[in-house]
């Protein structure tokens, strides 16, 4: 079953029943399996560099050497890795006892099918793997990813087309971004028209896991379908001004979108007959990791914040009265109908903070952490701008900048003078990389319209189980910063917040009625306590 034709779970939930999530992240493919209860009963990663050398990717993606900013990761990797996964977490889990699966993706990115692949997905033999059947499904080879920075010229092109940027972000969300799926898709048109033309469906690389667990096209989720500059944010449908603006015939190949919530099929004979899945076991849509990550996180108070730091650093909230602006995203919550979901996206994140470690800090984070300790709140007056990548927010180069601000007079109207200079001392290296990214966070998230200073912060991804980082957090917000505390690795603690998510769609869709009980840590003046929501 596919395209969200929808189908309901049985009732009542079967005794001692799982729920399989995954998150397809930039650097890996990450599985959790929960119980009712929402207790991780395992949980297991590939990681596709060192697991999958032979796609030759560093930090889960290729650069293209011939086109600077072209970055892009193959699709059968990530159908390769699912299969693994798989195989490997079977010794452990009774598959048989799984009542639904769904997952996280990372966003924007676009995985070209090639004609014919919608019949190789529905005719999968259980006894081969997933890669050497899908060798020769793809029109496209390679997906770009969000971290793709060589679609300018497209964007500006739609952008012109549509009325100018501000106008595209009232109309999508957001204005054209490199890493929107829309420019991305006209980039191809533009320069591959052979590779576009040969492709019978596009999907996100959400939609394209989805699609691989139910052996037919999944739909485009609503909320993460928000990210391609092709949606209309309010009526939640692909806008044929868009679409036009973009590439010819594209309506078709993108198909429908569905809601975040909705049933995308059951699980492909491919799966159940190979892993011994029931044949009833539901596949939810999946959708993008920080819808997710919001979902997961229980965020719905319009005063709190979440900031997500992993491979980019993405800062969200609700709000009931979208702002689109040029600096954000507004996507349709993922939960609730009725309210938006507000993003902050940044290239330059975990990936930069492990550069600074690694040159600064002995490549080490309790060397890292001491030494961020050592400065004072401010560095003296010594700021810095880290851009390992070509910057989303603000639309920076490549490049390292570092200042130092001299109070010249003293009182309200006090007079400052900046000179930029080639070098810190290692502590203030790193003060001034960790509290440049969170003033440009609390910058840029007051301009969004989101709540400055937030009632509480959420932390999540790899660094929210850094004590280091979350003081300077608290402390340029001023606020609470609050962190999921679980019994696990800081990696399976951030899957279970992504994944939780799917504990979400089944209660929408069966009425659960008993809600998940989640530990917070806040850090709050000087000490960490544990709250019980």
């Amino acid at each position: 079953m596919a395209d969200g034709d929808g189908c309901s779970l049985p009732l009542p939930l079967p005794d001692g029943c799982l729920f399989l999530g995954f998150d397809c992240s930039t650097q890996s493919l990450k599985a959790t399996v929960l119980d009712a209860s929402l207790a991780i009963v395992a949980h297991d990663a590939v990681h596709f560099d060192s697991e999958l050398p032979h796609y030759g990717t560093e930090g889960g993606v290729r650069r293209d050497p011939a086109e600077p900013g072209r970055i892009v990761s193959p699709p059968l990797m990530w159908a390769e890795a699912l299969d693994l996964l798989l195989r490997r977490l079977k010794p452990r889990v009774d598959y048989g006892r799984v009542a639904a699966v769904s997952g996280s993706a990372q966003q924007h990115g676009s995985v070209y099918w090639g004609r014919g692949a919608g019949a190789a997905l529905a005719s999968l033999d259980p006894a081969r793997g997933l890669a050497p059947q899908l060798a020769g499904a793809f029109a496209a080879p390679e997906s770009p990813v969000w971290m793709d920075s060589s679609s300018t010229a497209q964007c500006r092109e739609v952008e012109a087309a549509l009325g100018g940027p501000l106008a595209l972000a009232r109309m999508t969300g957001c204005r054209a971004h490199e890493r929107c799926t829309g420019p991305q898709i006209r980039k191809m048109f533009q320069t591959r028209r052979g590779l576009y033309d040969g492709t019978e469906r596009i999907s996100l690389v959400s939609s394209f896991m989805a699609s691989l667990l139910i052996g037919g096209y999944a739909c485009i989720d609503q909320t993460d379908g928000a990210g391609m500059n092709l949606m209309d944010i309010e009526t939640r449908q692909l806008r044929q001004d868009a679409l036009e603006a973009t590439a010819p015939d594209l309506d078709v190949k993108i198909g429908k979108l569905a809601p975040a919530h909705a049933i995308a099929g059951t699980l492909a004979p491919y799966f159940v007959q190979r892993f011994q899945f029931p044949s009833n076991c539901l596949v939810v849509q999946w959708s993008g990791d920080n819808p997710n990550s919001l979902a997961g996180l229980t965020l719905s108070n319009p005063g709190d914040l979440a900031i997500s730091l992993g491979t980019s650093d993405t800062v969200f909230g609700v709000t009931d009265v979208p702002e689109p602006s040029l600096d954000g995203n507004v996507l349709p919550n993922p939960v609730d109908p009725n309210t938006y979901m507000v993003m902050l996206c940044y290239k330059n994140g975990s990936l930069t903070r492990e550069d600074i470690r690694d040159r600064y800090a002995e490549k080490s984070w309790d060397v890292f952490n001491n030494l961020l300790e050592q400065t004072d709140p401010l560095n003296g007056g010594k700021l810095g701008f880290y851009y390992k990548e070509h910057e989303i927010l603000p639309p920076l180069p490549v490049g390292f900048h570092r200042y130092i601000v001299d109070t010249l007079t003293n009182g309200p109207l006090a007079e400052t003078k900046e000179h930029e200079t080639d070098e810190f001392d290692p502590p203030s290296e790193v003060r001034a990389l960790i509290e440049g990214q969170f003033m440009s966070m609390r910058g840029h998230a007051e301009r969004c319209g989101l709540p400055v200073p937030p009632k509480r912060i959420i932390a999540t991804g790899g660094a929210s189980s850094n004590q280091a980082i979350l003081k300077t957090m608290a402390s340029i917000f001023g606020c609470p910063v609050y962190t999921v505390q679980r019994p696990v690795g800081s990696s399976v603690q951030v899957d279970a917040d992504k994944i939780k998510s799917l504990l979400f769609w089944v209660a929408h869709d069966v009425n659960i009625s008993r809600a998940p009980v989640i530990i917070f840590r806040v850090f709050s003046g000087s000490q960490w306590v544990q709250i019980l929501f």
